[in-house]
């Protein structure tokens, strides 16, 4: 039994695929889901459905009723009034379930930074790491998927890359940066489920196959959308105002500056590319096939 939290987000919704195509028959699969209309009818017909919020302490210790496994992501939360009641407190009750329900192995999605100058105020990734140590306590088998920026995350600025030809970031132009495609973060996950031979607690690094300035992610986007693309830095008090203006509280704007500020001061640049940390998505596959798509939908 493999219990697959988040399944209509942008890595848990590809991971259930995944695991669909790949799973043997011997494998179970269910999901908790807030609202299951949101999962395609076919995908349905396939899973185990616990309905409700994985943070909920009687919805995780029914989810995890003879599971082997759990692939845990916690969902955003824009309106929180703290970072831990969005990382570790969200996850507190799942903790006590991994144990009450004698759970095997945990993969969870978190963030590259641990054991950094800048780890310790790094907003959100400060937090999943403090959320990785929780889940690590329990006991269970644990493997945190620590990540860079998602390549996806520019689908958030279509719209501007669309009508304006320009997408913005914090970082400076020429700043060699690491990016991975969600598609190969849920890879990576499906087979450490699938594959549950690993014990202890430990790390599992996925950092796309090169870095890449956003200079280089403009002339990218130029060539695959064959138009001028241009990327606009931006200060962090101009994206601290971007996001109060989209109605995020006051502490998670702080958190998304904070990891930005970390992010530029080498946040994501201390574990070295290797064949094993390496993901193979370039950023020219993912503009042709996802990011071109969306612009052109």
């Amino acid at each position: 039994m493999i219990v697959i939290t988040s399944p209509t987000g942008q890595i848990g919704s590809q991971l259930l695929d995944r695991m669909l195509e790949t799973s043997t028959r011997s494998e179970e699969l269910r999901v908790i889901v807030r609202d299951p209309g949101k999962l395609p009818e076919a995908i349905r017909a396939r899973v185990d459905i616990v309905t409700g919020s994985h943070g909920d302490a009687d919805v995780v210790d029914r989810a995890f009723a003879g599971a082997d496994a759990v692939f845990w992501l916690v969902p955003p939360d824009l309106h929180a009034p703290s970072l831990d009641d969005v990382y570790a407190g969200f996850t507190r009750a799942a903790a006590k379930a991994f144990t009450t329900n004698k759970v095997g192995h945990v993969v969870g999605v978190s963030s590259l930074g641990r054991g950094t100058p800048v780890a310790g105020r790094a907003g959100h990734v400060t937090a999943s790491l403090a959320m990785d140590d929780l889940i690590a306590s329990t006991g269970v088998a644990y493997r945190a998927l620590a990540n860079p920026s998602f390549m996806d995350n520019l689908l958030w600025q279509a719209v501007s890359i669309r009508d304006d030809g320009v997408f913005t970031g914090t970082e400076a132009a020429d700043r060699p940066t690491r990016m991975a495609a969600t598609r190969d973060i849920a890879a990576v996950a499906a087979r450490l489920l699938l594959d549950r031979s690993w014990t202890g607690t430990g790390e599992v690094p996925v950092l796309g196959p090169q870095d890449l300035t956003p200079n280089d992610m403009a002339h990218t986007m130029s060539e695959v959308l064959g138009r001028r693309i241009r990327y606009q830095q931006q200060s962090l008090d101009d994206f601290r105002a971007t996001l109060t203006a989209r109605g995020i509280g006051d502490p998670i704007a702080t958190a998304y500056v904070d990891m930005m500020h970390a992010k530029n001061n080498g946040l994501d640049d201390a574990v070295p590319r290797t064949d094993e940390t390496a993901s193979p998505t370039t950023f020219r596959e993912w503009c042709e096939q996802i990011l071109a798509p969306a612009i052109r939908a």
